[in-house]
Parts: C-alpha cells; structure tokens; sequence
C-alpha cells in the first residue's frame, strides 16, 4: 500500500508540477507520502517545526498565504485557541478546507496586499510567500503585520535565497533574497528584536526569522 500510494502522489505531482503554468501553492501530502522517501529530504517539516516552537500557547494565531493548510492543521492547530488563515488562491483555500480542516481553523480566500483582519493577534505566520511580493508590497504588509502583533505578539516564517546563478526558482516569485543579511532588512525598520538564521540543502538555501518588539526565547 505504500508503493501505490508513492506512485499515486508522485503522478499528481508529474501533473501538477510538470507542466506550465505551475500552481501558485503546493500540496504537502506530496512530501508526506512521496517526496521525503524518495528524496530523503526532510527541509518541508523545518517550516512547520520552527514557526511551532515560537507559538503562544492558546495563541490566536494569523497566517498569511496559508497555501495547502497542511502546516496550520499539523504543526499550529495543536497549540493554538484559534487559527484565522488567509490566501489569495481559492483553489488552496478549498483544499485546506477538504484536507486541512481543524475546528480551530477559520480559511479565508483574501489577498493580503488588500489588508488583514482587525484585532489583535499573539502569533503571525508568514510562510514560503514573502519571496511572491514585491519589496514595497513587503514593507507595506509589514507595517500592518506589526500594528496586530502589538507590543508581545510574534512574527516568524520561511523564505529562500536566489541561486547563484541569479535565475529564479519559481517564476511566480517577485523577489528572492540574496543572504541572510537582505532578508533581515526587511525587518529591522519594523521590529526591535530580529533573528534570521539558514539551514542548506543540495537542492535549496533555507532561510527562516521570527520578530517581535521583544525578545523570543526560541525553542521553549
């Protein structure tokens, strides 16, 4: 059975993947049941493993550009009194619904550029999307993250750094970062305490933050 599933996951991504135009968010299920074991590349669980050890308990937590929703429902729901996910894409906000779904998770089909919710939240999730806007968008974004985050709340997510050729990972991408110095720019205007650090793979260059206007104990 777990041949047939592998073989079943790898098809959906030959289809998904293969072709152009590529989706806009990806179907984690894929890494689960094909890609880690085949690869032997666990970099996708990082994502999740490090934005939960900064998350409050009983956080109300925001994530911005929730693709698949597979992190909010596996890694954030656990810990989190309630869970609000935004993404622009509505075929990824409804499969978050169908496969993600968790009686703490609210999915909302909105494009941040636009705004986010009112209130006031204890944890913002920003995860493998800062890289799809562009440096005005982002800053614009971060000045609005930080009015719900207030005085304690925390910022942290995912990114990677543009290869070395210059040449884009995904074409969808607005703006890849070149190291760990170029990213943490982005937050420094906004946040007092700032912590970008990297993990690398054969096949890509990680880099993770968490921000806040005081200081995170990691890893508690």
């Amino acid at each position: 059975m777990r041949t047939v599933t592998s073989w079943t996951h790898f098809a959906q991504y030959a289809l998904q993947w293969g072709f152009a135009p590529r989706p806009e968010w990806f179907d984690h299920y894929l890494d689960q049941h094909w890609q880690w074991s085949a690869t032997n590349n666990g970099l996708w669980v990082e994502r999740g493993v490090f934005s939960h050890l900064v998350l409050k308990d009983k956080s109300r937590m925001l994530e911005i550009c929730s693709g698949d929703g597979f992190n909010t429902k596996h890694f954030y729901s656990i810990k989190c009194r309630s869970i609000t996910a935004l993404d622009f894409d509505e075929t990824a906000v409804s499969h978050a619904r169908r496969y993600n779904s968790a009686p703490n998770i609210t999915y909302i089909k909105q494009d941040i550029r636009d705004g986010l919710p009112a209130g006031r939240f204890d944890n913002i999730v920003w995860d493998a999307a800062i890289e799809h806007f562009t440096e005005k968008e982002i800053d614009a974004i971060m000045g609005r993250i930080v009015e719900r985050l207030g005085v304690d709340g925390i910022l942290s997510g995912y990114t990677l750094t543009e290869s070395k050729s210059g040449k884009k990972s995904n074409t969808l991408h607005e703006y890849e970062f070149k190291d760990k110095e170029d990213l943490r720019r982005f937050f420094t205007p906004h946040f007092k305490f700032v912590r970008v650090w990297e993990t690398i793979y054969p096949t890509r260059h990680n880099l993770y933050f968490v921000a806040s206007q005081t200081p995170v104990e990691m890893y508690s």
